[in-house]
């Protein structure tokens, strides 16, 4: 089996790492380089950096941003924020990211998936889904990082990662916009609908709050990570505890 991965997941607005509840309402907790650093120390497999204003603000990320992260970290890590053509995707990883997450430019044009897998690979291509339950369905929503300008998709979610993992998306990534920020656990029921689609990894977002929602999302979801931000950024977790308590609960991680 392979290793279940812990990721901390860092929202970054003008250099500072912010977290809302419900993608709302963002609080500054600390900067992201420093957050960073920390988390490599302790032992995270990989981290997610989201320029989260970028998308709605029709702009791209910072790629010296980019790079002045990839100097400091020596695992894995993933950007997103605009990525809206295959040659910004691979201008991030030529900047040392190991991969890109795109998601509302997939779906305002679904074929940047297949063009990104083409030409970078698969296993650095990730797509983020943010779904919320609405009218008897879950259901997709974009440009989650303004409050103003976030809206729906018109389009169910089960039906979009399906179409995303044809079109050569490597990784999903759910974020649960319901469980986002409120630390009550991961949704279970969505994760485990969306890993019966599925035979990419799945990796869960939106709910982390003690250590037994991590353990429940492995066991009863199978998903191949967990994201989580406000516990770790918080202090409420920390990884080498929860990796501990992971091993202990029969869930393979690295140690």
């Amino acid at each position: 089996m392979t290793a279940r991965r812990i990721i901390p997941c860092l929202d970054v607005k003008d250099g500072r790492v912010v977290k809302g509840v419900r993608f709302e309402g963002h609080r500054d907790m600390g900067d992201a380089a420093e957050l960073a650093a920390r988390y490599r120390d302790e032992g995270a497999d990989e981290l997610v950096f989201y320029d989260i204003t970028a998308s709605p603000e029709g702009r791209t990320l910072d790629y010296g941003w980019v790079e002045d992260i990839a100097r400091l970290l020596d695992i894995p890590f993933c950007v997103a924020g605009g990525i809206r053509t295959v040659d910004q995707a691979a201008r991030c990883l030529d900047h040392g990211a190991d991969k890109v997450s795109i998601n509302s430019p997939a779906l305002e044009r679904p074929e940047l998936i297949a063009e990104m897998a083409e030409r970078l690979g698969r296993q650095c291509v990730v797509v983020g889904v943010d779904s919320q339950f609405q009218d008897g369905d879950w259901r997709v929503h974009k440009y989650t990082g303004d409050p103003d300008a976030r809206r729906g998709a018109g389009r169910l979610t089960m039906e979009w990662i399906v179409e995303a993992q044809e079109l050569g998306a490597g990784e999903i990534v759910l974020n649960c916009i319901d469980q986002d920020g409120v630390r009550q656990g991961y949704d279970l029921m969505q994760l485990a609908a969306a890993r019966a689609r599925l035979t990419i990894p799945l990796v869960a977002s939106g709910g982390a709050g003690a250590v037994g929602h991590f353990i429940q999302a492995f066991r009863q979801a199978d998903v191949s990570g967990t994201l989580a931000a406000s516990v770790f950024h918080s202090g409420a977790i920390r990884i080498p505890d929860l990796k501990r308590d992971l091993d202990r609960a029969g869930v393979e991680v690295r140690i």
